[in-house]
């Protein structure tokens, strides 16, 4: 009997055990993790999220004029997949820790080359790889602090910290879009031609068309396909070739239709249509 109910205690401790291992308990700031396209660089940040709670936040729960970790629990991370620009002065890709100093009129943003730590506990300046100055500014209130993305544009995004009634915006900067792209497009044109000719025609990069044509009356002397004599087309059009970007498109669309399967040819008829009304 006293073996029976041994065995029964046993059981019972091991279930209580596994249960607890199991539970998931949610913190008091939570985790938040945004990402933001600007062009072709990707902006990550990991953050955690305090809230106000009825304290005074600002000289008192953050002091003012020391590092803070912006946020709770471990510090904010920052990662960025290619070279950028914070307020005007480089950053390179890579993943930093995000550290603030906050003061009534400036604050100090860090970008520190430890990504992994606990709060600011740990921070060591000499691992600083930025610090930028940055103007803080009045705002609505808000419990929660936040990061948001905000004024996002083919190449820049504005970063704003924000909580309490205080804001902090920085300009996130990626440089030159089009010519990390053509470079890129250049070194593999052995299999993206044609994806880089649209790039320049959408772009509408006309310092590159004559490059672009290049690339692909290579690849159609290799392959005549309906996509390369169709972007050859629009190319020829915006290069104010209007002959020949009628002569290619009467092309495209007989390579189109003779296609198996056959090529949806109704969009670039429409097109052809529209130019020859404009001759």
């Amino acid at each position: 009997m006293k073996t029976k109910i041994s065995m029964l205690l046993v059981l019972v401790l091991f279930g209580v055990s596994n249960l607890f291992a199991q539970l998931t308990v949610p913190r008091t700031s939570p985790r938040q993790s945004i990402s933001q396209t600007v062009g072709d660089t990707t902006v990550s940040i990991v953050y955690h999220r305090p809230s106000v709670k009825g304290r005074e936040i600002w000289g008192k729960l953050v002091p003012l004029g020391e590092v803070w970790r912006t946020g709770a629990n471990e510090a904010t991370t920052f990662e960025v997949s290619n070279d950028v620009k914070i307020s005007g002065q480089t950053l390179p890709k890579g993943k930093y820790s995000l550290h603030t100093i906050p003061n009534k009129d400036e604050w100090i943003i860090i970008f520190n080359k430890t990504s992994d730590q606990w709060g600011s506990f740990d921070y060591d300046v000499k691992q600083d790889a930025l610090r930028v100055n940055v103007k803080p500014i009045a705002a609505d209130f808000e419990e929660s602090m936040s990061i948001e993305f905000e004024n996002v544009t083919d190449n820049t995004t504005q970063v704003a910290i924000g909580w309490e009634k205080v804001r902090v915006p920085f300009t996130v900067d990626v440089g030159d879009v089009s010519k990390r792209i053509l470079e890129t497009a250049r070194r593999n044109m052995g299999s993206t031609p044609i994806q880089a000719a649209n790039y320049v025609i959408n772009s509408k990069l006309a310092a590159n068309y004559n490059e672009a044509l290049g690339w692909l009356n290579e690849s159609l002397s290799m392959s005549e396909t309906y996509g390369g004599l169709v972007s050859k087309s629009r190319l020829l059009n915006e290069m104010g070739k209007k002959d020949e970007a009628i002569k290619t498109a009467e092309r495209a669309i007989q390579v189109g239709k003779a296609s198996s399967p056959q090529a949806d040819t109704s969009g670039l008829e429409n097109l052809l249509k529209e130019w020859k009304a404009k001759k």
